[in-house]
């Protein structure tokens, strides 16, 4: 059977993407007026009156954060909604039906998949659900300011994921990756892969030109372009599936995780040297998401077991120097330790197994088990955003020093915000 190639581009509307303006989203305040409260809502109904109808809670198809964790963004099954993340508050909602794609079936618009490009009003929809907007093949380009597509991207089998830069789009199937210029949408790369079906890709977005790693030929194999050197690295990052992977935004460094789920290792993704090995736990788990640190300082951990963890990263990341067989300054979270969680058994690690000298994280989040979370960094230093597919929103703080539990700041259910702003108001121009 021939491998996925690319179909076609065609302009959705009289826009072109060369002509296409890009918007940011303003800077949220700290502050939420409360002018919207009114007498309805304050109970003030006369027996004439009906209550309001109860809104519908709409089911979560897919979240992710932007490329700073400033925002993240929602694909439902009617639309996507778009958040500020620190502070938390409602930007922008947009529920789609037919009326949005003519060429759609549906009645509802289901999103499947949502790409946004740092708080501009350019995003990238893949079609999701039961009753999808758009086919689950195609990549539609959409400019939120005009309220409607101006370019897609077709394939013959379903898009996993879409990654977006200011001069880059990669769409990654289940074996194949494609690199277009955003400009014009030509088609500038390709890339084969291992079996791919979580669509795992990291691209760097202050670096230019691009880095990009991906799963790659065999088992564990993580594969890094740089395009400024037009080299390619292939490192053998894990025995098992790759499961999940993070990249700094200056593309240089590689955080990854396999489908066991225990150990997450950070590469030098210039030249693919193992920097540092650190243990999220002894038993199997599903690695939902990596985050690194705008400093890369620390890097933050999700998984099924319902614990978030932040870990101490010794990394330098200006200078990359390899880091000393030194691990003195291990941190254990489960093992006897001193108050600032340093291992008493790494004097031991010549005897005792592995798992007694790993590196453990400095700090916990316990969250309900049953759904899918994500997390990123706050705009506050030593913060954590945890964003999951069940509604809640969770902003906490870690003390590096003393380390432990995290202390929870605030939580929301983001899907019962509805002080989103209104039709008209969009985007300040600042690019």
């Amino acid at each position: 059977m021939a491998s996925p190639s690319p179909i076609t581009f065609s302009a959705c509307s009289s826009a072109s993407s060369s002509s296409a303006s890009l918007y940011s989203i303003p800077p949220d305040s700290d502050s939420v007026s409360d002018d919207s409260f009114s007498s309805a809502a304050a109970g003030f109904l006369t027996p004439l009156e009906d209550p309001a109808p109860v809104a519908e809670v709409p089911s979560v198809y897919h979240l992710s954060f932007n490329q700073d964790y400033g925002c993240f963004v929602a694909g439902l099954d009617n639309g996507f909604r778009i958040y500020n993340a620190d502070p938390f508050k409602a930007l922008f909602r947009r529920d789609m039906d037919s009326t949005s794609s003519p060429s759609s079936s549906s009645s509802r618009g289901g999103i499947g998949l949502v790409a946004m490009l740092f708080r501009c009003n350019v995003l990238c929809f893949v079609g999701g659900g039961t009753e999808p907007l758009y086919p689950a093949n195609k990549v539609m380009i959409w400019d939120d300011h005009l309220s409607r597509c101006f370019g897609e991207l077709s394939f013959r089998s379903e898009v996993r994921n879409v990654r977006i830069r200011r001069d880059k789009i990669i769409v990654v199937l289940a074996q194949k990756i494609f690199v277009y210029n955003f400009v014009d949408l030509r088609l500038v790369h390709q890339i084969e892969t291992a079996l791919n079906s979580k669509g795992i890709c990291e691209v760097s977005h202050t670096s230019s030109p691009m880095v990009l790693a991906c799963p790659g030929l065999q088992k564990g194999q993580i594969r890094i372009e740089n395009y400024g050197s037009k080299r390619t690295k292939f490192v053998m990052a894990h025995d098992s599936r790759l499961a999940c992977m993070s990249m700094t935004q200056d593309g240089r460094l590689l955080a990854t995780a396999s489908t066991k789920g225990t150990l997450v290792r950070v590469f030098n993704a210039l030249d693919g040297s193992l920097l540092q090995e650190v243990r999220r736990g002894a038993d199997r788990a599903e690695i939902y998401s990596l985050a690194f640190s705008s400093d890369a300082h620390w890097l933050a951990v999700s998984s099924d077991k319902g614990t978030i963890h932040v870990f101490s990263l010794k990394v330098d990341s200006g200078s990359l120097a390899t880091l000393t067989n030194d691990r003195s300054q291990v941190v254990a979270a489960q093992n006897p330790s001193n108050g600032l969680g340093i291992s008493s058994l790494s004097i031991l690690k010549g005897v005792l197994p592995k798992y007694f000298s790993s590196e453990w994280s400095v700090a916990q989040f316990r969250l309900p088990e049953g759904s899918q979370y994500l997390v990123g960094f706050g705009q506050q230093k030593n913060t954590v955003i945890v964003i999951g597919l069940n509604g809640s929103f969770y902003k906490c703080e870690f003390d590096p020093a003393k380390g432990g539990e995290m202390t929870q700041l605030e939580h929301h259910n983001y899907l019962s915000a509805d002080n989103f702003l209104k039709p008209g108001e969009t985007f300040t121009k600042t690019m």
